[in-house]
């Protein structure tokens, strides 16, 4: 009860611009924007440095402001959408690599703790790609299972 409302604090953080059209300085055409966005994603980069790229390299802050489309739609007219979403890849990543350090570190209860939390969000986030329609009704997380998809 102590730190009950400690989430109130730290809400800095980068926000988008509050304007829907592309900045003046901004001289790409939707079209080189979305042949990038595929050429990035053939390389093997993720939805989120396909994002980074296109703004430090080649000075683009938004695609949505200059296509029209997100990254994810644009990924998915091109057939180069990946059949488990980027953020929940990460989750799975992460419990793969608690369990590996929980297998030689048996006694880590602080692990324990967190693979628990990881396999939570996981699970919520399933729940949540499942009603979206992002993943099949019959897909389930389970470790074993996952490690070939992860590798």
């Amino acid at each position: 009860m102590a730190r009950m409302h400690a989430r109130r604090k730290g809400r800095s953080g980068s926000k988008h611009p509050p304007t829907k059209v592309p900045p003046s300085w901004v001289t790409a055409k939707p079209e080189d924007v979305e042949n990038l966005v595929v050429e990035l994603a053939r390389k093997g980069y993720s939805q989120a440095m396909i994002g980074q790229v296109l703004r430090d390299q080649y000075g683009i802050p938004s695609v949505k402001a200059i296509t029209g489309k997100k990254i994810k739609q644009i990924l998915k007219e091109h057939d180069l959408y990946p059949q488990i979403p980027e953020d929940l890849m990460n989750l799975i990543r992460r419990a793969m690599r608690i369990r590996k350090h929980l297998e030689s570190n048996r006694k880590d209860m602080h692990n324990k703790v967190a693979l628990a939390r990881v396999e939570s969000k996981i699970r919520r986030l399933v729940k949540y790609y499942k009603r979206v329609g992002e993943l099949p009704p019959n897909w389930q997380y389970s470790p074993e299972m996952v490690a070939v998809l992860v590798r």
